[in-house]
């Protein structure tokens, strides 16, 4: 999953669900952008994206969008959440869990707004990397980070082989 520049057919499936407010569709945070996929996605359905990675390498073509927000942070650092009161309308996650700001990150999707989260599962370790748990969701992890505030539209906790065999967590969610 990691180097491919096509977006996750789960975020592509789930894009929609990203309220496009006018006149240029809600802002979207893509979360550990890294090359930009998901970034390049919610711009081409015409959405204002922050992306935020410690290496912003990959988004440097699009620095010159005046509709993109480009952030180099290091997320994992213990400083604080950079969007501390900021709301978007989509949140965007895949191939990546820091436990310390997953709470932040469901707290930035505005009502009405989705996250669309996708990242490896425990389990993966018979696949290869990540193996570490700390990077692994456990059964259930991303249902109960939004228990009781979003909607479920989509959830799975499952065994794929393409493009590479992994266990993998999904859901797309809306704040109710």
């Amino acid at each position: 999953m990691h180097g491919n520049t096509l977006p996750s057919d789960w975020i592509a499936r789930y894009a929609s669900l990203v309220p496009a407010l006018p006149p240029a569709g809600g802002t979207v945070l893509d979360v550990a952008a890294g090359s930009g996929r998901h970034t390049r996605l919610f711009r081409r359905l015409g959405h204002p994206v922050v992306a935020i990675d410690i290496d912003t390498g990959g988004l440097a073509d699009l620095a010159g969008d005046p509709a993109v927000e480009i952030l180099r942070h290091d997320l994992e650092d213990g400083s604080p959440w950079p969007f501390a009161g900021r709301h978007f309308a989509g949140v965007v996650v895949t191939n990546y869990l820091w436990r310390p700001i997953l709470p932040n990150i469901v707290a930035s999707v505005a009502p009405g707004g989705a996250l669309l989260y996708e990242t490896f599962a425990a389990g993966n370790e018979r696949f290869g990397k990540p193996s570490n748990p700390d990077f692994l969701l456990r059964p259930g992890e991303l249902l109960e980070a939004v228990r009781g505030a979003f909607r479920v539209v989509a959830y799975e906790d499952i065994e794929q082989s393409e493009p590479r065999p992994a266990m993998v967590q999904r859901i797309a969610a809306v704040r109710d």
